[in-house]
């Protein structure tokens, strides 16, 4: 799989269009809600908490289960037979609340009616009883109780202490970052249908169908073959749907169960916010020690992480932020320590990037502290403190990086923008603008790439030939509108050697392919695509031998796909659909299952050895203007540089790089998650939460393919995955802002400005700088330190 064989027709690294670009655009693509809803088919509603933290003294359902349509209810007792639990790692996700209410929105029950206004109806009929307890709503107050979800965990190397208290220079602080909603277009909604014999077939927008599945049979007391899962696609998911989509499903499943009649349960835009987990805020502190050029000796961080309720898959999202709290920096001396805080809020689940965003905030704004306190352009201090390529080149926790490119990527977007001109201009401005002012940064992304945990790190494909020479294609993976399908179909025509158009790619489901891992993690091309060629080769290694007797041809090197034929060099001995009849004919197997195992992993307990295959490299340049007056804000320009390796579908690349950036830029500027001092969310529509639009994106948009790319590790074709990586460009948005409010103290001290940057928050910095710049005036002496804090 290294590299393809020449051809008039290559399959790979072309701009093929995503496969339902055009079901998408003439509105004929089918989502969880427009299938076809089978005769007598129950809706499903939920009834959700009005409590943030309570005791449930009495809930009388009387009157729902008596309203006009309803067909039965469920709530946390009906489930005591089997289990109310479905957290896909550690216990503690619940399907519903049982004595006790854990975050306001949480069900308590379910209704099955003969329609969704009747079973919505019902819901309100409720007569349910609270105590109020004592809630715990943020990080700080977790953190003060020393209240988790899973236990705290630390990385140590070497004397992070000492060489901080040794260093010339030493800083101390804080930064808070936001969560995030995912906003899928196509909100969270799933039908089951019971089959015949106990069997249910579960239509669900999920990114996990065999966790799914596992979980349905679990609630529903069956072994997990009664059950089948399906996904053709989804409107969206963004990690939003990995673990938390199985909650919808498992809830109608089990009325489908109790009823025999299809269930269907869709939820609205407002209770989908309020009842699903978002990505998690964290608070990093640090100290840090470093010498006159700016590199770091010694670091110390402490990350927390606002998890919510429950586990969920926080364990591995803080162990991701740990993983890139280096970003693309060596970082030699250190301590990091992650804090997984308990919160009454609803369970916070995976969002792309997966706790590595995070972790690259963090380092971050130590780089930008460091440069304020020197007087150094931020971009100075980061490339002083950039991997090495022979030394300084092993991470915390112990992966020696072997790929590293970011040197040259950089350079190459630094050139290109002509970065060191642009700075003196917008500086120039800044000192002839009174109230607006400009600002520039350019980050790096260093992203590794595969599951943390191990045994997810595998793939399977089914590839079925048929006589007139086409072929059916399905995979464990699932399509979100990333082009994941489009991907992998591109290296089965490639093996094959026959047109795009010839493959056809069916549904996603778990009784064609099982105990598949999640589409996440950035690795659904890499462990599906290698799955499935490993698959169509099985099939051509069985025609090769055929080919070679029944053509008399004297070696099988000879022997290529290409060009929809078969040809023994330069000559053409059949089409590949007679090929495949005259197998078919001779009784050779035209169909195979594909494995593939990612190698070279290793990781110990705490999550140190090599937990990545490879990485996956980006850098941004963001200029932004911002009105002092109000805060308000725009990016201006960007220019992005991002490495894919071998692009398999550059067209499909562009879309992830563009879109994974503008998404990014959202979190950290726009979208602001805000709850009320009872622990009710209040951004829970698009009326109270912004996500960016059109408008938002600069009128400079200049996103280029790193050419010289390659994945050293071979992967798919050289390619390398581009789902999450790109996310993390965003962050020379916040850097870009932080710059604009740091020209008003003369570039001086750094912003003191958390995510998400909104107007608000831009103003609150503009106006805390102008109070210092003032106080410094006053009050300034000739030793006085210019950071932010001071250790």
């Amino acid at each position: 799989m290294i590299e393809p064989a020449a051809k008039s027709n290559p399959a790979i690294r072309t701009p093929a269009p995503h496969d339902s670009a055009h079901l998408h655009v003439s509105g004929e693509a089918r989502y969880g809600d427009d299938m076809p809803e089978p005769r007598g088919m129950l809706h499903c509603w939920l009834h959700l908490a009005s409590r943030t933290h309570a005791r449930i003294v009495r809930m009388d359902l009387s009157r729902v289960r008596l309203a006009p349509g309803v067909v039965d209810v469920i709530c946390a007792a009906d489930l005591a037979a089997t289990t109310n639990d479905i957290g896909p790692v550690f216990p503690g996700d619940l399907v519903f609340a049982e004595d006790e209410v854990l975050f306001d929105g949480q069900p308590l029950f379910a209704v099955a009616a003969t329609s969704r206004e009747a079973a919505r109806h019902a819901t309100t009929l409720a007569e349910v009883e609270y105590e109020d307890l004592p809630a715990i709503l943020s990080i700080d107050d977790a953190l003060a109780a020393n209240a988790e979800v899973v236990p705290s965990k630390q990385w140590l190397r070497g004397d992070p202490d000492g060489a901080i208290a040794r260093a010339p220079h030493r800083l101390a602080g804080r930064i808070r970052m936001g969560g995030q909603e995912h906003f899928y277009l196509e909100g969270q909604n799933a039908m089951a249908i019971p089959q015949e014999d106990g069997q249910m077939l579960i239509y669900s927008s999920t990114q996990n169908p065999s966790e799914l599945q596992h979980k349905a049979a679990e609630v529903l007391g069956v072994s997990a073959h009664a059950v089948t899962a399906e996904n053709r696609r989804m409107g969206g998911g963004f990690g939003g749907k990995e673990t938390q989509a199985a909650w919808f499903a498992v809830i109608s499943a089990k009325l489908a169960q109790r009823t025999g009649r299809a269930v269907k349960l869709r939820l609205d835009r407002d209770a989908d916010m309020t009842i699903t987990g978002k990505r998690h805020a964290f608070l990093i502190d640090y100290q840090v020690g470093f010498d006159d050029d700016g590199r770091i000796l010694g670091i110390d961080f402490l990350q927390a992480a606002d998890c919510g309720y429950s586990p969920d898959l926080s364990h591995s999202i803080a162990d991701r932020a740990m993983a890139h709290a280096d970003n693309a920096y060596f970082l030699d001396q250190l301590r990091i320590t992650s804090k997984r805080c308990f919160t009454h809020k609803a369970s916070n689940t995976a969002f792309r990037g997966f706790g590595g965003p995070q972790g690259m905030v963090g380092i971050e704004e130590v780089i930008e502290q460091i440069a304020r306190h020197l007087g150094k352009d931020p971009l100075a201090v980061r490339k002083v403190n950039f991997y090495g390529a022979d030394s300084r080149n092993v991470t915390p926790y112990g992966m020696t990086v072997e790929d590293n490119i970011v040197d040259g990527l950089v350079g190459e977007l630094e050139q290109r923008v002509d970065y060191a001109a642009r700075r003196r201009a917008i500086a120039q401005f800044n000192a002839s603008h009174a109230y607006l002012k400009k600002g520039i940064a350019l980050t790096p992304v260093k992203f590794g790439i595969s599951f943390t945990a191990k045994h997810l790190n595998q793939g399977g494909a089914l590839v079925l030939v048929y006589l007139d020479g086409s072929v059916q294609l399905n995979h464990g993976g699932t399509e979100m509108g990333q082009g994941l399908h489009i991907k992998v179909a591109q290296v089965v025509a490639e093996v094959f050697g026959i047109d795009l158009d010839r493959i056809q790619i069916t549904p996603t489901t778990t009784g064609k392919v099982p105990n598949t891992s999640s589409t996440a993690a950035s690795a659904g091309t890499d462990l599906n695509g290698a799955a499935a060629y490993n698959a169509a080769m099985k099939i051509v290694n069985r025609l090769i031998p055929f080919v070679r007797d029944h053509f008399k041809i004297a070696t099988e090197t000879a022997i290529v796909f290409r060009d929809n034929g078969v040809y023994a060099g330069n000559q053409r001995l059949a089409s590949f659909k007679e090929i495949v009849k005259l197998a078919y004919m001779n009784r050779i197997s035209l169909s195979a299952a594909g494995f593939y195992a990612t190698p070279k992993l290793e990781v110990d307990a705490l999550g140190r050895g090599r937990p990545f295959y490879y990485f996956a490299y980006g850098a941004a340049c963001t200029e932004v203007v911002i009105d002092t007056l109000t805060g308000e804000h725009r990016m201006t320009r960007v220019d992005i540089v991002h490495d894919v390796g071998k692009s398999l579908n550059p067209a499909i690349d562009m879309g992830q790089i563009e879109g994974g950036f503008i998404q990014g830029a959202g979190w950290l500027t726009s979208e602001e998650l805000w709850w009320d001092a009872r622990g009710r969310i209040a951004t829970h529509a698009p009326s109270t939460y912004k996500i960016p639009v059109a408008g938002d994106v600069p009128p400079h948009f200049d996103v280029r393919i790193y050419e010289r790319g390659i994945n050293v590790e071979a992967g798919v074709y050289r390619s390398k995955a581009v789902g999450e990586p790109p996310l993390m460009l965003a962050i020379s948005v916040l850097y870009a802002l932080k710059d604009a409010v740091s020209a008003i103290g003369g570039y001086r001290r750094a912003a003191v400005l958390d995510a998400p940057a909104t107007p608000e928050a831009v103003l609150m910095a503009v106006e805390e700088m102008k109070r210092a710049v003032a106080a410094r005036t006053s009050h300034a002496t000739p030793v006085e330190s210019e950071s932010a804090t001071t250790a």
